[in-house]
């Protein structure tokens, strides 16, 4: 269990606005120990659809494989959709 809670996840980010523009998509990693918005831009996304203030505005997407940060500002008032793809990392060593 340990093992998958720091595994690396895999996303591939797409963000879709008013109007019918799209972003990405991103690719992006996350795991427990390095930096990364993806799971807080989709939580923050799925609050502010139940209701909630959007609190955050700016959110930094590392993707590890080029080296690169993706920088988003986004107002959600502005979003249609978020959709994160997963590609989890393999169990077999």
């Amino acid at each position: 269990m340990s093992n998958a809670e720091s595994g690396l996840t895999n996303h591939e980010v797409t963000v879709c606005l008013a109007g019918g523009a799209v972003l990405g998509p991103f690719n992006a990693t996350w795991t427990k120990n390095e930096g990364g918005d993806v799971r807080e831009l989709m939580r923050e996304y799925d609050a502010y659809l139940q209701g909630d203030k959007q609190h955050r505005f700016k959110f930094h997407l590392h993707d590890t494989y080029t080296r690169t940060v993706h920088t988003l500002i986004l107002d959600f008032a502005q979003v249609t959709g978020v959709y994160d793809h997963v590609r989890l990392r393999s169990n077999d060593g």
